[in-house]
């Protein structure tokens, strides 16, 4: 990956609807090379989809937090990771170091709406031995946009 793909790289995730002629622009490229760029970084895997960022309290779940969860001692990781990776709720899922095996990123619409997925969703997977729930008071920043690193001198 060289300093054009990199600069588009930063201009998508900045505004992921911009156009081909915008981010030949960015690139110093003409559209159709721009193009190939993209699909190319689409194929490796770099480009790993195309979403809308959505406000989360206008589409009904504004309260964020985090569930850390302890499995049993001999419980299968990969059994509790498929269980809860498909449910909407759950927004990340890392396997972690230390006391907690999992710590999970959650969005609900309040409070009961959180305890009742914690507790049914979450608490009642085989091998959970505990959790603990932690909510955001405030959001001062969420973003899922990555900091791009520069290319090494050997790179370009």
């Amino acid at each position: 990956m060289d300093s054009i793909d990199r600069n588009i790289l930063v201009a998508l995730q900045h505004d992921g609807a911009a156009g081909l002629a915008e981010l030949a622009k960015v690139a110093g490229l003409s559209v159709s090379a721009t193009a190939e760029r993209v699909k190319r970084l689409e194929e490796r895997g770099t480009i790993r989809g195309w979403r809308a960022d959505l406000d989360p309290a206008a589409v009904g779940c504004p309260l964020l937090a985090w569930v850390f969860v302890a499995l049993r001692a001999g419980a299968p990781d990969r059994a509790f990771r498929d269980s809860v990776l498909p449910l909407e709720q759950v927004l990340e899922c890392h396997a972690t170091s230390g006391p907690w095996s999992h710590m999970l990123k959650l969005r609900a619409a309040g409070l009961p709406e959180l305890e009742a997925f914690v507790t049914d969703s979450i608490r009642a997977q085989p091998g959970v031995d505990r959790t603990e729930t932690v909510i955001a008071l405030l959001t001062a920043k969420e973003s899922a946009i990555l900091p791009v690193a520069p290319p090494d001198d050997d790179e370009e």
